[in-house]
């Protein structure tokens, strides 16, 4: 691989991780419950790339088998957003959730090994076990956090593995075309459970008011009103738009790498966080503490992975 091809693929991969950072500032700015929200967000995501060209034509050319493979992946897509999103809805907190999400190269360094069948690598194992560490001094927010905390890392769970999984049989198939059918079967997966919820919860709505769309607008961060502006640019962009880039991205770069890489998703948004919500006037020195331990990872992946595998080719 070129390095105008890897350059291509980081740059791809971290236009991907801002637009995934924002995802949870229109979280908690929609109103929606988070099975409402997932559910919209997945139908705008998989209408708006099935009016790009070749989509289709690609969905053509995937195997039994290959349909099969990613419908699975995409139930877990959605299971993972509803994770998501209940744990902000839960904790009231972006920050919280974001920080949290970046336990996933815990998961993915057992995941991955197990799925390609190579090595475990100890490096992947010591910096997953650094988020432990993070995660405990985040925890010391406060038990009110408690159930999102937990929430967020089984999501966290949730997205290693799908993003394992895409990495593992992605190849060279149609990126566009794997995101529609994820994003389709993800959201027929949440129509299923609509009847029960709509039994158990008489007050549960699954769309915004269809007046929202007309309401003039008024002055805010954003200068929208309605959840419909809000879903249309979860749909889109950072649903759409960011997903593919991952997907290609993925293509030329690591499961583990892209999950590390990842943990920048929790910068964004926690600086977003502080600018629109204020979260930062309602989070302690724990919490801060923690977050920087995780993010670490970051930075010390990259270095810590090449020496060990020259160490490796050294004993070959």
């Amino acid at each position: 691989m070129d390095k105008k091809t890897l350059a291509n693929a980081y740059l791809k991969l971290h236009i991907a991780i801002f637009l995934f950072g924002f995802t949870a500032i229109l979280g908690k700015l929609i109103t929606l419950q988070q099975i409402g929200l997932v559910w919209n967000r997945l139908w705008i995501s998989f209408v708006g790339l099935m009016l790009l060209p070749g989509v289709i034509k690609g969905l053509q050319s995937l195997s039994k088998k290959d349909i099969l493979r990613f419908s699975g992946i995409g139930v877990l897509v959605a299971l993972h957003w509803v994770t998501f999103y209940g744990s902000i809805k839960l904790g009231d907190s972006a920050s919280i959730t974001l920080a949290c999400l970046a336990t996933s190269p815990l998961f993915t360094s057992i995941i991955e090994p197990i799925l390609n069948k190579r090595r475990i690598l100890k490096t992947e194992v010591l910096l997953g076990l650094v988020t432990i560490l993070g995660v405990y001094f985040v925890m010391g927010v406060g038990s009110f956090y408690y159930p999102a905390i937990i929430t967020a890392i089984i999501s966290a769970l949730l997205a290693s593995t799908f993003s394992s999984l895409n990495k593992k049989f992605i190849g060279q198939k149609n990126t566009l075309s794997v995101s529609f059918l994820e994003f389709f079967s993800g959201w027929s997966f949440l129509c299923l459970l609509l009847p029960f919820y709509f039994y158990w919860d008489s007050s549960f709505s699954i769309m915004p008011r269809a007046i929202d769309l007309i309401k003039p607008w008024h002055f805010s961060w954003l200068g929208i009103s309605s959840d419909w502006y809000y879903l249309v640019v979860l749909g889109l962009l950072c649903t759409c738009l960011a997903f593919v880039f991952n997907l290609q991205a993925l293509k030329h770069v690591s499961a583990f790498t892209s999950n590390l890489s990842i943990n920048l998703e929790p910068v964004y948004g926690i600086i977003l966080a502080a600018l629109i919500f204020h979260e930062n006037t309602e989070l302690n020195f724990q919490f801060y503490l923690g977050t920087a331990i995780i993010l670490s990872c970051v930075v010390f992946h990259p270095l810590l992975q090449g020496y060990e595998r020259r160490k490796i080719n050294e004993i070959r």
